[in-house]
Order: structure tokens, then sequence, then C-alpha cells
């Protein structure tokens, strides 16, 4: 099979965030007169938005980009894109023979530009677009939109780049510092998503709680979801992810409290919770602070569910320390855990720290970590069992058996307002159900990270006249 002329394949690894850049970069490559093609032997470009942050997504975007390197031919251009590029992007083609050009997180908008220089070409060195410069906005942004869609989903990229001093995360090496996006500009993307039919937007950042710092806003990402409720009043559901410890403000709390279209749902990765753990890692240490804010969120939104993250193995981390988070867990009962075991990132502060924890060690105690925190995560689904919800449609399947036969059933998945896409649970629902569309379900049982439930098109529910409804379907 021959490839065509004009034609391009993307891949895109890592988080959400790179999936904006990657659509970013076909909307670019699609005014320029490339097509699309999900088959890499029929593309004349080939492209792997890669993950940098942690060694197994490194590996995950070298053995992509490898794979592709062995089947290519003459006449096809391979370029590696994204985080890894913009790291280690000088050592790449050494790496992975075959490779044509390199471009970083930095100049994605400059996608279209590598192309034609790599069709211009006289010699077969790679060419490198690693410019020092730090993404910036407005004419450089090309005009396209900061969004992924997926589904009735958006996610909508209100910044890009860190200025936060975490001690394990090569984030700002990668990325830059913190540039916040014009609000207008956020908004006219908001009211295309909307036009588009879009029911949720996931609002993105390296750290969306500082959005607004850099154009001299206070409390910025409070004002931004002020302007936005008022800019698009029908999309129906709007999530927030990735809020930073101490900047999850009073203002920000009553506008979410405030707005029915505002999820009760925050991401907020604390990391740890043993005082010396998180100075270590640079964060901040204030666990009270923590304890004190999620009180007050819980009292202004009494149904918020709360997602968050923590490492483990830290280096230094002592079986004291360790004992400490798995305490402030089962304290603080989250809704959502993810945790991760400590990823040795060179060139960081914390490469150069003393007293590394063991490998086997640093999996003991996440698996301890997680033991410790299903019950509650399955506790706090069985509290919905009984209750009526609206779920977002994202599709259908067909149920298996323990055994992986397949029954003829088909189940319906859908998510929650406690549920974000991809990092989240489903709720199964019996049935078919409208795709893309919100739906009030009954809620019949509960795993530990998943809710069963039946349609429920006629809620029984008993609701106060005047009262308001959040986006969960029940009174704020």
């Amino acid at each position: 099979m021959s490839r065509r002329k004009d034609t391009y394949y993307l891949l895109s690894l890592g988080c959400s965030k790179n999936t904006v850049d990657s659509q970013s970069m076909e909307a670019l490559l699609q005014e320029a007169g490339l097509r699309a093609t999900t088959l890499p032997q029929r593309a004349e470009v080939l492209i792997v938005n890669t993950c940098g942050f942690i060694a197994s997504a490194r590996e995950e975007s070298l053995q992509a980009l490898r794979e592709l390197a062995a089947h290519k031919r003459p006449d096809q251009y391979l370029i590696a894109a994204g985080c890894l590029s913009q790291r280690y992007g000088r050592d790449l083609p050494r790496q992975v023979p075959g490779l044509d050009g390199v471009i970083g997180t930095r100049r994605w908008m400059d996608i279209v530009d590598l192309v034609r220089r790599l069709r211009d070409r006289k010699h077969p060195q790679p060419l490198y677009h690693l410019p020092d410069e730090a993404l910036t906005v407005g004419t450089d942004e090309r005009g396209v939109r900061r969004v992924a869609v997926q589904g009735a989903s958006a996610y909508l990229k209100i910044a890009d780049g860190c200025r936060r001093p975490c001690a394990f995360c090569a984030i700002p090496a990668i990325k830059g510092t913190a540039v916040s996006r014009p609000l207008e500009r956020i908004l006219d993307e908001a009211r295309a998503l909307r036009d588009q039919g879009v029911q949720e937007l996931i609002l993105i950042a390296q750290d969306t709680t500082d959005y607004g710092y850099d154009l001299g806003l206070k409390d910025g990402l409070a004002v931004l979801l002020e302007r936005l409720v008022a800019a698009v009043p029908d999309v129906p559901w709007i999530r927030i992810m990735y809020a930073y410890p101490g900047y999850v403000t009073d203002r920000l709390i009553e506008t979410m409290a405030a707005h029915p279209q505002i999820l009760p749902y925050l991401d907020i990765p604390l990391q740890h919770a043993d005082r010396r753990t998180l100075l270590r890692m640079r964060r901040p240490a204030n666990v009270d602070w923590v304890r004190e804010t999620v009180a007050k969120m819980r009292a202004a939104m009494p149904r918020l569910a709360i997602r968050t993250t923590f490492i483990v193995g830290y280096p230094g981390e002592t079986d004291e320390e360790f004992e400490t988070l798995l305490r402030f867990v089962e304290e603080m009962q989250f809704d959502r855990v993810g945790c991760f075991t400590y990823s040795f990132e060179p060139g960081t502060p914390s490469a150069g720290l003393p007293d590394q924890v063991d490998e086997d060690v640093k999996i003991a105690r996440q698996d301890l970590l997680m033991s410790v925190q299903q019950p509650i995560s399955l506790a706090r689904n069985q509290s919905f069992v009984g209750q009526t919800l609206d779920v977002l449609v994202e599709g259908q399947a067909e149920a298996v058996t323990e055994d992986g036969t397949p029954t003829g059933q088909i189940i319906t998945l859908a998510r929650s307002y406690r549920d974000a896409p991809e990092i989240d649970g489903y709720v199964l629902v019996e049935g078919e159900l409208p795709q893309g569309q919100i739906v009030p379900v009954r809620v019949t049982g509960a795993l530990t990270y998943d809710l069963v439930a039946t349609p429920d098109l006629v809620s029984q529910r008993v609701i106060r006249p005047g009262a308001v409804l959040g986006p969960d379907g029940w009174e704020r």
C-alpha cells in the first residue's frame, strides 16, 4: 500500500493537555491541506506527540517512535513532537534511527513549517525545531482552538506551563513558566463548543488555580468561571481539573457552590500528607490548610467529589512518614485516589536527594495505600445506591461473564458528575441510552470504582419549590 502525499498520521500519547496540543496541530495541518489517516502506511507524514513526564511514559513514546521508524519508507517523514522532544530532543535521533524531525512543546504551532522544511531538505540529517522561548499566546496560537473534543465532552486549555517549584517535576523545564490564555479567547472557544453540542467543558492547565496570575488577575480562576457561566449558560457541565493546594480560595469555593453548571468535583493532587516529605518535595506543607479547605468545600457543596493523587517512595520517605500518609487517607475519605511510585527524573532537584527508596518498597507502599483507599471508595459509592443521578452517556458495550464470555446484554457506559473522563469510574447502566446526552438513572449497585444503575426516565424525586438543582440532579 503506497503512501498518499499530503496525508498525515498522528499518534497522541500522555495526558489530556497533550491531547489538546495534538488536536491543535491537526487543525493547522488540515488548514495547510493535509488529510488525516488512521493507517501509518498510508501517510506521508508520521507524527508522535510524545510524553516525557516519567520513565514509563518516555519508554512508551520511544517504543512508538521506533516501531514507526522500523516500517518507515524513504518517502515518509517521521516527526517526534511533545514533551519527550522538548526535554531530550537532540538525543532522540540516536535513540530512534530514522527520525526525520523533532519539534518541542513550546512551538507546536510551527508543525506545518517543519513539514515544509522536511520536504525541501537536501540532506538526510534530522531537522530540529526546539527554540528556548516558552509558548506565548496571541498570534502564536495561529488562530486554532486550544481544545480537544471527545464525544460530548471537550478539554479546554486555559493556560500552559507552570511556575511551581516541585522538586520531582520536570514540567517547568519542558513547558516553561505559566502563561494564561486571554479570557475572551477562552470564552469564544466555549461558545463554539456549545454550538457544536458539547455537554461538558473540562478546564485544564498544569495548574488551573494559577490562571490569570500573569495577567494581573486576583482569583483568576473564579473570575474566569463567573464569566464562563454567563457566556455559556446552556452548557450543562463545567469541570475543573488540576487545582493546586493552597490556591483553592474562598471566592473559588463560593463561585463553585453558587453556580449549578460548575460540577461539585475538584481534582487537587496533594502528593503527600507528611510535612517532612512535602518540604523535600518543595510542595505546600500546611496539611491543616487541606483539612480546613476540604471542610469548607464540603460544607458549601455537601455532595462534593474530591479526587487526589499521592506519590509514595519519595527519597527519604520513612515508614513513619508513610504511616502519616495512610492515616491521612483514612481520615479524609476522598472519593477518588490515584497513587504513583516515585519516578527518578534526571535533572530535577529530587534526583540529587539521598536515601532513594528501593523499588520493591515503593510498590509495597503503593499496594498498601490503595488497599486502604479501596473500601473508602466502595463506601462512598454505596452511599449513592437508591439515588437518582444525571449521567453523560459515552457509549455502549456488550456485557461479559467473569471468564470473558459475551452475554448478549447491552450495557451503557456513562459518567456522573463524580467521574472525570479516563481517570475515574463509570456508571454502568442496563440497556441502551442515547449517546452524548445527559439522562437520569437510578443507582442500584456499587463496585469499588463504578456504579451500577437502571434508566430512570421519570424521576420520583421530591423537589422543593424554587430549589436550585446542581448538575448531579440534586438540590444545592
